[in-house]
């Protein structure tokens, strides 16, 4: 009997420390459809021996999981969103770590003759042609930058009539406009992996202001003390660091890096 208590308790020791090597990490669409996590999360297991489970959702919706305690780290892309975050006290610091650019695609027939570098003068173009545009709708941090570039047209006409909102993630929001032959802005990332591309193509690139900064938090336990501070810390030190941004830049489509490592010492 003592032999079986024994066991049994050795048992649950050992499951309550695996449990207490996992944090959540409230993440985006991009950096899970994109393939990333899945090439550097093993190498940060590797070198910590913590697990990691992802929360993909739009950037708005990680912000409320992490808000809510329900994450132990935040990675995602809309820094004005970030900062408030950490300046209501949800985190005590906001890092970046590494970058990418949104980019415009759309059918390589391009009606509305939107190619070039110009993302606003392009937009304009699509709504003046009512051309069909996917717009995730979901509040994700792609979400927030094609609003503001709609924003920066100061077109009193709106965005057209072939504009529609799918309340859905980059992957999906990519599918339909493969499927009907509309525009879609996306970040980088997702479109070089992304596999059902049709007729569509990138039509607006190198535009300054399609850079896409990502931002890492480890949720504050003052707000939350369940949150697994220790190992969360170690997984933030870890992305920013040497090793994780060395297997940041190491991720590559078709020989094409997708992300660009660029954390501050």
């Amino acid at each position: 009997m003592i032999q079986r208590l024994a066991i049994g308790m050795a048992t649950f020791c050992l499951a309550w420390a695996a449990q207490a090597q996992a944090i959540v990490v409230a993440s985006t669409t991009s950096t899970e459809q994109s393939g990333l996590f899945g090439h550097i999360l093993p190498l940060f297991k590797q070198a910590s021996g913590i697990d990691v489970k992802v929360v993909a959702l739009g950037t708005g919706q990680a912000i409320d999981m992490a808000r809510r305690g329900d994450a132990d780290v935040l990675f995602v892309h809309d820094k004005v969103a970030e900062e408030k975050f950490v300046a209501d006290g949800f985190s005590a610091r906001r890092q970046e770590v590494m970058y990418n650019d949104f980019v415009l695609v759309g059918p390589k027939a391009d009606p509305a003759t939107t190619k070039g570098k110009d993302i606003v003068a392009a937009l304009k173009k699509v709504a003046a042609a009512n051309a069909p545009f996917i717009s995730r709708g979901d509040k994700s941090g792609t979400h927030a930058a094609e609003l503001r570039f709609w924003r920066m047209t100061e077109r009193e006409g709106g965005k057209g009539r072939g504009y529609k909102e799918c309340g859905c993630g980059m992957g999906p929001a990519l599918n339909i406009a493969a499927s009907s032959g509309a525009y879609v802005l996306t970040d980088r990332g997702t479109w070089l992996n992304f596999r059902n591309r049709a007729d569509l193509t990138v039509l607006v690139e190198g535009d300054h202001r399609l850079f896409n900064q990502y931002g890492v938090m480890l949720v504050s336990a003052a707000r939350h003390p369940h949150v697994k501070t220790a190992a969360g810390q170690k997984f933030v030190d870890w992305v920013v660091g040497s090793a994780g941004q060395a297997a940041i830049a190491s991720y590559k489509i078709n020989g094409e890096p997708v992300f660009f490592p660029n954390a501050k010492p």
